[in-house]
C-alpha cells in the first residue's frame, strides 16, 4: 500500500540540524521525516500533498522534556498551594499564595467543601522558604482542620508537612522518636515536617498521597499529555516512576491509543529494592518498550533538595548554618547499582542537587567504569545544581551528561542568594556555560510539577538567569538562544539515547514538531516565554493545543 507524502509549508523551519539549519518545507510520510528544504527540492521525492496550514507558523523539533513527572496531571486534583500563579491542564490560572495564612485558608476552604465526608486533604507545591524563616508546623495545619488528616507536599517533592490528626493516624504523635527526617519541637513531639522519602512515606497514605496510585491514574496521564501539547512537548520523561506492574499495563494501553500525543520515557525509581532487583526489573521492562513508551532506564536519588536543606553540600555548607542534608542512597548501593547498570547496558539518571552528592557519584562511577568500561553509557546527572568547574571536567572524562535545573534560578534564585548557598555559589548554580565550555553534553529541564512544564521558559531561564526581582545570578553562565534551544531538543534527546530518532528535523527521524506562532531565533526583544504554542505534530499526527 502506497503511503501518502505530505509536504508542510511553514513561515520558517528551524531544524536544529547544523548541516541544514533553516528550511521552508518539510515532507512527512508514515510518521517519519522524508526531508526538509525548499519546495523545489522536495518535489523530487515523488507524488505529494501540499499542506499550507502552517504557512504562518514556525516549526521547531518537538521539545524534549528530559526531567519531569507524569504525576503533574494527577496533582491538579489536590489543593494548589504554590507561591506563583500557575495554569492547570485545562488552562485555568490558579493564583499563587503569598503567605502561610493564605495557604492555610485555601486548605480550610477545601475542608469546608468536603463537609462531613471523612476524607483527608492534600496540598502541593508549597515552600515556606518564600516566607523567610517562618516554618510550617502541625499547629498551622491544624488551623485548616483539626479533625481530618491534612498534608502539604513541598514543591521539591522531598518534604511534607502534616497536621496533628495525620501524625496520630501514623502513630507518630508521641515522644521518643529518633529519625533524621522527623524534626522534634520543644515539647519532644514531631513538628509535622517530614523530610525525605522514608519519613514522607510514614504519613503519605494517611493524607491521600500514594505515588503508586497516581501512576495508575489514566485520567491524570491524559491530563499530563494535554499540558505537553500546550507546551510544544512531544517526548517527556517520567523521572523516578514507581512502575508497579499495573502501572506498566495502564501506560502501555494509554500511550498505545491512536490519539495519545506524547512519547513517554519513564525511569524506574530506586526505592526499597536492592541494586540487583532494580537492574533486573529494568532489563525486564526494556523488552516491553514501544515507540510511545520507552522502558528500561532507571533513576537513583542520591540526596534531597537545596531549598529544603536536605541536599548534601561540601564545605562551607549551607549559608545560613543549617546542618548538612540527607543521603538517599548509601555509597555501597550506589556503586553496586552503577556497576550492574554498566554490565547490563541500562541507562541511569542520578539526582544530585548538592556538590557533595555530585562528588560521590563521580567517585563511584569512576570505580564502576574500571570494572565495566563503556564508551557511550550517557549516565546523566539530574539537577547537579552546585557543580563546579573541576567537577564538570571529571564529568567529561567519565562520559557523563548533565541535565541542569535552569528554572530554579527564577523560582528560588533569591532564596539561594540570601539563605541556602549565598551569593558566590548562587551565581554558579546550574552552570550551563561552564558545562558547554568543558564539553559536557547538556540538557535543561522544568522537573514539573516542581516548576511548570514549559521548555521555552526553561530555555529563557538559561539565557537570562534572572530572578523575579530582576537580579542576574551569574551573567557569565548565560547561554545564547541557539544553545538554549538545543538543550530542549537535541541536548535532551541525547541524554535519553534518542538523538538518532528525535531532537532535530531531518530525513529519517520522527515527524515530531513544536508549532509556534513566532520565531524564537528572531532577536526582536521578545522573551521566549511570550511565544505562543499552537500545538505539536507528533509522529506525523497534527495536534492543536486548542
Amino acid at each position: 500500500m502506497t503511503q501518502t507524502t505530505t509536504i508542510y509549508r511553514a513561515r520558517r523551519i528551524r531544524t536544529m540540524n547544523p548541516s541544514n539549519p533553516v528550511a521552508s518545507h518539510v515532507a512527512v510520510r508514515a510518521g517519519r521525516i522524508v526531508g526538509a528544504g525548499s519546495l523545489e527540492e522536495l518535489k523530487t521525492i515523488g507524488p505529494f500533498v501540499l499542506d499550507d496550514r502552517f504557512a504562518d507558523k514556525v516549526l521547531l523539533p518537538g521539545f524534549v522534556e528530559g526531567h519531569c513527572h507524569v504525576s503533574e496531571g494527577a496533582f491538579w486534583r489536590y489543593v494548589y498551594c504554590g507561591y506563583f500563579d500557575r495554569s492547570d491542564p485545562d488552562g485555568k490560572i490558579w493564583e499563587g499564595l503569598k503567605s502561610l495564612d493564605a495557604v492555610v485558608a485555601r486548605l480550610r476552604d477545601r475542608a469546608g467543601e468536603l463537609g462531613d465526608r471523612p476524607a483527608p486533604i492534600l496540598g502541593w507545591s508549597f515552600d515556606p522558604l518564600y516566607f523567610g524563616s517562618e516554618r510550617c508546623t502541625r499547629a498551622d495545619l491544624d488551623r485548616a482542620s483539626a479533625i481530618r488528616p491534612v498534608g502539604i507536599l513541598h514543591a521539591s517533592g522531598h518534604i511534607m508537612n502534616v497536621n496533628t490528626p495525620a501524625l496520630q493516624a501514623a502513630g507518630l504523635m508521641r515522644e521518643g522518636i529518633r529519625h533524621d527526617g522527623i524534626p522534634l519541637g520543644a515539647d519532644g513531639l514531631p513538628t509535622g515536617e517530614m523530610k525525605g522519602p522514608e519519613a514522607v512515606g510514614l504519613v503519605s497514605s494517611h493524607v491521600g498521597f500514594d505515588r503508586n496510585v497516581m501512576s495508575t491514574d489514566e485520567a491524570a496521564i491524559l491530563a499530563f499529555s494535554r499540558l505537553c501539547v500546550r507546551s510544544g512537548v512531544t517526548t517527556a520523561t517520567d523521572l523516578a516512576a514507581p512502575l508497579p506492574p499495573e502501572a506498566v499495563e495502564i501506560l502501555l494501553r494509554v500511550t498505545g491509543r491512536a490519539d495519545f500525543p506524547t512519547r513517554i520515557v519513564p525511569l524506574r525509581r530506586f526505592g526499597t529494592s536492592t541494586p540487583a532487583e532494580l537492574i533486573e526489573a529494568a532489563v525486564g521492562l526494556r523488552s516491553r518498550a514501544t515507540d510511545q513508551l520507552r522502558l528500561g532506564a532507571v533513576k537513583i536519588h542520591v540526596d534531597g533538595s537545596i531549598q529544603g536543606f536536605s541536599a548534601r553540600l561540601r564545605q562551607p555548607g549551607y549559608h545560613n548554618g543549617a546542618p548538612n542534608g540527607m543521603w538517599y542512597t548509601t555509597p555501597e548501593h550506589l556503586e553496586e547499582a552503577l556497576s550492574l547498570a554498566l554490565r547490563h547496558d541500562i541507562l541511569v539518571h542520578l539526582h544530585t542537587n548538592g556538590d557533595e552528592a555530585t562528588e560521590l557519584v563521580l567517585d563511584k562511577l569512576e570505580l564502576a567504569l574500571r570494572r565495566h568500561p563503556s564508551p557511550d553509557h550517557r549516565f546523566t546527572l539530574q539537577h547537579c545544581q552546585l557543580a563546579d568547574t573541576a567537577q564538570f571536567r571529571r564529568m567529561r572524562r567519565l562520559g557523563l551528561c548533565v541535565n541542569l535545573f535552569s528554572n530554579h534560578l527564577y523560582y528560588w534564585g533569591e532564596q539561594h542568594y540570601a539563605q541556602t548557598v549565598g551569593p558566590e555559589r548562587a551565581r554558579r548554580m546550574n552552570a550551563c556555560a561552564t558545562a558547554l565550555r568543558e564539553g559536557v553534553p547538556m540538557a535543561i529541564h522544568s522537573d514539573a510539577p516542581v516548576t511548570p512544564l514549559g521548555p521555552l521558559f526553561t530555555a529563557q531561564c538559561a539565557m537570562l538567569r534572572e530572578t523575579p526581582t530582576g537580579r542576574v545570578l551569574g551573567e557569565h553562565e548565560r547561554i545564547g538562544r541557539e544553545e538554549a534551544l538545543h538543550a530542549i531538543t537535541l541536548g535532551a534527546a541525547f541524554t535519553l539515547k534518542l538523538d538518532g530518532e528525535i531532537g532535530s528535523i531531518e530525513a529519517g527521524k520522527k515527524a515530531d514538531f513544536a508549532v509556534l506562532e513566532q520565531d524564537p531565533m528572531e532577536p526582536d526583544g521578545q522573551r521566549l516565554s511570550d511565544i505562543a504554542v499552537w500545538g505539536v505534530v507528533q509522529g506525523g499526527r497534527v495536534l492543536a493545543a486548542a
